[in-house]
């Protein structure tokens, strides 16, 4: 087998069960709490702009259907994926900073961040906004600890390539392929 430890797993990942289920526990925290219902297209605004940071593939692909189904252009799709939100619609460009911010610090809130969040949208959009990108940072780190378990079983052969190259191929990919498939329609 060869050695994992000169090709290291790079993306954000479970280390222990412990972990996911802070991040399930947290997750469970958000949903009674009174929130504003996420239009589709802006839920998939904000998975993309998470999945981006985490550079989970199997995310990237799902969300990317996902989110052209939910109106949104494959242009828009690519560039949100590649971390560019300067293109995002203005009125929601504050809560996609936020959501990327958010994803780059580990899923940790910044108590003065979420206030703005607050004083910009209200309470129950924000707590929206929040039972959202907890969804996503699991999906995410679910889908990078599999590809982890992959890359340490095959020692490094497999699970490793998910950054910023293989993630936006396999979007790519699936708008292309969903593209071709509506347009026959």
């Amino acid at each position: 087998m060869r050695s994992t430890a000169s090709h290291p797993f790079r993306r954000r990942h479970y280390h222990s069960a412990a972990q996911l289920w802070r991040d399930l526990r947290q997750l469970a925290a958000l949903r009674p709490q009174p929130h504003a219902t996420v239009s589709p297209a802006l839920r998939e605004r904000l998975m993309l702009v998470v999945t981006a940071v985490n550079q989970c593939r199997y995310c990237a692909a799902f969300h990317a259907r996902a989110a052209q189904l939910s109106g949104l252009a494959p242009d828009e799709i690519a560039l949100l994926l590649g971390g560019d939100l300067q293109h995002a619609p203005a009125a929601e460009l504050p809560m996609l900073v936020y959501a990327h911010g958010w994803a780059a610090a580990d899923g940790a809130s910044d108590l003065s961040r979420y206030a703005q969040l607050v004083a910009i949208y209200g309470s129950d959009q924000a707590a929206g906004i929040a039972l959202v990108l907890r969804a996503i940072r699991i999906g995410n780190l679910l889908g990078n600890t599999g590809d982890y378990l992959l890359f340490r079983i095959s020692g490094g052969r497999l699970g490793r390539h998910a950054g910023a190259n293989e993630h936006n191929w396999h979007a790519d990919t699936h708008i292309a392929s969903a593209g071709r498939s509506t347009a026959s329609d």
